[in-house]
């Protein structure tokens, strides 16, 4: 049985893919089984038929709310009865506006909204941080700044487990900490079907992420042994195209299990011992033998990042250096290291020559600190503009890619400004 999903599925598997590409949707839809038809839209969707409406697993986002309803309605015109939301990531779960106006519209049954308890208070902390998240939303993905301000709670919440049934199916309904502390995996016995949500995402693990609140990568990975245990048939991921077939299924599972343990034993086994946080991270990586893994690329988050997050979940934000308890200010600092390099400029001809020879990380400290120091000074900006784009090309995952390219920009503007 082939078609376009399973198709690219395939190849998605086998290594084909470039890393870079896997999450491209492609707006495809394919009938994975019975009654179980896959979209795969940036963040996918699925529509079940269960005799007595529709139900969705996970909407997509806002922006997107208009083409994924066009594309729901494009497969079946039939009432959504119910939308389950694997995490409350505005990707996943902004998508319903449409299908609840329609509801009003026909005179339909309000769809039920389902997700863990702690969706709401996401949505509530959302708001409360609208303006954060457009910047930092911005400087990840280098668009403009935007974050919604309306969200469809949960109106059906649990708290661990839940047996969850419309019509013929019944799902049930598991919570996990792992990307996000709202997290539900969805279980079809009768069918051996695995919904992950970003559980699984077919990149490494986005369990470190710079910007965002913690993540839990113990949980998470106890959370993939959960599902293997059970011998899924089919998986369904948050991003990317489903695995299908038992060995492939379990192996995905237990190899991104074993990837972020390791990063969780390593980290916490120095942790114990004493080690800074900056020794840890010269020492702790993942597991070797897993680096072809084609679903395990760090081509979203870092697995350095993974560390500090682990760090700062069972250590607290201090990394365990003297200096850095009560440190002074970057100016400051930059002020006293171009005082002893013999002003802004040689600091700024320094990390011009740092960055020549390919050390673009101790070149961006020192002209971190130049800027920080001569915040007006046009050459300082230049030549940060140019680290950061060079760090930025250097860049393979894309959290990291972003950060830098709106460093470059900020400097490039300011000396757009000053000229």
């Amino acid at each position: 049985m082939s078609g376009p999903i399973r198709d690219l599925a395939e190849r998605f598997w086998s290594g084909a893919v470039p890393p870079g590409q896997l999450w491209k949707a492609t707006g495809q839809t394919e009938e994975l089984s019975p009654g179980i038809v896959f979209l795969h839209t940036f963040a996918n969707m699925t529509v079940v038929r269960t005799g007595a409406g529709l139900l969705l697993v996970d909407t997509s986002n806002y922006a997107a709310r208009e083409r994924t309803f066009a594309l729901v309605r494009s497969i079946d015109p039939a009432p959504v009865a119910a939308a389950i939301y694997t995490h409350g990531h505005a990707d996943h779960a902004l998508g319903l506006p449409p299908f609840l106006a329609e509801a009003s519209a026909r005179g339909w049954p309000r769809p039920r909204i389902v997700g863990h308890r702690d969706v709401a208070a996401r949505f509530d902390r959302y708001r409360r941080t609208n303006a954060y998240n457009a910047v930092i939303n911005a400087r990840q993905f280098g668009i403009a700044p935007s974050w919604p301000m309306d969200y469809d709670a949960p109106d059906v919440v649990y708290d661990t487990t839940l047996p969850f049934t419309v019509g013929a199916v019944t799902l049930q309904l598991h919570h996990a900490r792992g990307e996000t502390d709202d997290h539900t995996w969805i279980w079809w016995a009768e069918r051996g079907i695995l919904w992950t949500g970003d559980l699984f995402i077919w990149v490494a693990p986005n369990a470190g992420n710079p910007q965002k609140v913690q993540r839990y990568a113990a949980e998470w990975a106890a959370s993939l042994r959960a599902m293997r245990a059970l011998e899924p048939e089919l998986l369904i991921p948050g991003h990317g195209m489903p695995i299908l077939g038992r060995a492939r299924v379990a192996q995905a599972l237990d190899d991104t299990a074993e990837w972020l343990e390791t990063l969780e034993r390593e980290t916490v086994a120095r942790m114990n011992t004493g080690a800074t946080l900056d020794a840890i991270l010269a020492e702790v990586g993942p597991p070797a033998h897993l680096a072809g893994r084609p679903y395990l690329h760090a081509v979203y988050d870092e697995p350095e990042y993974v560390v500090r997050n682990i760090w700062r979940l069972y250590g607290g934000w201090w990394d365990g250096v003297p200096s850095h308890l009560k440190p002074a200010r970057e100016a400051e600092l930059g002020q006293e290291v171009a005082r002893l390099a013999g002003g802004v400029g040689r600091l700024v001809a320094r990390a011009q020559e740092l960055a020549t020879t390919g050390d673009l990380a101790l070149a961006g400290h020192l002209i971190d600190w130049a800027v920080a120091v001569a915040p007006d000074d046009g050459t300082a900006h230049a030549a940060r503009a140019l680290i950061y784009e060079a760090r930025s090309r250097d860049a393979a995952a894309l959290m990291t890619r972003g950060i830098f390219a709106a460093a470059a920009r900020e400097s490039a503007e300011r000396r757009r400004a000053e000229s």
